[in-house]
């Protein structure tokens, strides 16, 4: 498959699959919808109600992770595709941003205008004696 050439092509092909992902939770839903219709009048045809309950259980839950696959957590943007490439985009910033700090290179110490020439001078001590006492 060729890689898309432009920004377009790359929006339409991200929208086509998931349309298609979209179009597969839909299916999904409704095979589960006409199988459990079917199936509660054969059973209840057949005096046990409750015989086909568990199966509707596990099906219904993998249902809905099937849902939360596609379309998030209900009430938030946790666990969509837009709320994954938001998460992309930050942790690529932040990984940038750190290797950035750490191939910048310091820059080079300037040089001074005019060397400044050192002296020495004494300092004077502080007297802690009296002059008188000293002979």
């Amino acid at each position: 498959m060729d890689r898309p050439n432009t920004p377009e092509e790359k929006y339409y092909l991200l929208a086509k699959k998931r349309v298609q992902q979209k179009k597969r939770f839909f299916n999904h839903l409704k095979s589960f919808v006409i199988v459990n219709v079917v199936m509660s009048f054969v059973v209840a045809l057949d005096g046990n109600p409750f015989d086909f309950l568990p199966a509707t259980l596990f099906w219904g839950m993998g249902l809905a992770f099937h849902y939360i696959k596609v379309f998030g957590i209900p009430g938030t943007n946790i666990l969509t595709p837009e709320w994954e490439d938001q998460e992309i985009e930050k942790e690529m910033d932040r990984i940038k941003g750190k290797r950035i700090e750490e191939f910048t290179p310091a820059p080079p110490p300037q040089p001074e205008a005019e060397p400044k020439e050192e002296s020495l001078e004494l300092k004077e001590l502080r007297k802690n004696y009296d002059e008188r006492d000293l002979v």
